[in-house]
């Protein structure tokens, strides 16, 4: 008689994902928070795109990853905390430090840059994780779009960022973009374009003349400082 229960079953079940030498190598290299590419994982896998896409969808049925779509590009990333509180606590059994996410981006481009019409790079993610830490946006739902809070609202109009405006426009107001160097989000949407917006307006930040990448000035460092607690 099979007295196994449907939690030892969903245990056993997600041990086995975690358990594959390849999958194991995906997971760990996911650990620091960064999303990847099928083909990126498949290089850290040591196997072929095919045989990762596989993997990759035994991960995503056992909810240990998930995809983010980026235009016409896939990223999968660790599906959560507690999946990453797991594989931290594995770790730990195994004795071994995960290695580390080594961009290859220019560093200009790597420091600051626009993506589209809103900030990216390193500058773009911290200000995105500052915005929240400063409970002036609220925490992403499940399809990455934020709100902003009253504090927030508060705050950007007293940089004169029109909050109205960005609100009223025919396109997402705040949302997660996925950042091209980092692998981390960066803020978009309607938002994210006013705040570059003003950041120009104001000299924070000036474009290059012959790339995407934007130099931060003296003014710029002392303002995101001041009004962020951001050291640039």
């Amino acid at each position: 008689m099979d007295v196994t229960s449907p939690l030892e079953t969903a245990v056993s079940g997600i041990a086995a994902a975690i358990g594959e030498p390849a999958r194991a190598r995906m997971l760990f290299c996911l650990m620091d928070d960064r999303a990847r590419t099928s083909t990126e994982l498949a290089v850290v896998a040591e196997v072929s795109p095919s045989t990762a896409s596989v993997h990759l969808a035994r991960l995503k049925t056992a909810r240990l990853v998930t995809v983010v779509v980026q235009g016409k590009h896939r990223y999968y990333r660790l599906a959560g905390r507690e999946v990453a509180r797991a594989l931290e606590g594995l770790s730990v059994l195994a004795g071994s430090a995960r290695p580390r996410f080594v961009p290859r981006t220019p560093s200009r481009l790597r420091a600051a840059r626009t993506c589209y019409d809103h900030l990216a790079g390193n500058l773009g993610v911290a200000l995105h994780d500052r915005l929240l830490a400063l409970g002036w946006l609220s925490p992403p739902d499940r399809d990455g779009a934020y709100a902003l809070t009253a504090k927030g609202a508060k705050a950007l109009a007293a940089l004169g960022l029109d909050v109205a405006a960005a609100q009223g426009l025919r396109r997402q107001f705040a949302c997660a973009c996925l950042d091209w160097s980092e692998r981390r989000p960066h803020l978009g949407g309607a938002l994210g374009a006013a705040l570059l917006h003003v950041a120009r307006k104001r000299k924070w930040v000036v474009p290059d003349l012959d790339s995407r990448a934007l130099g931060v000035t003296g003014l710029g460092r002392r303002e995101l400082q001041l009004r962020f607690g951001l050291a640039v």
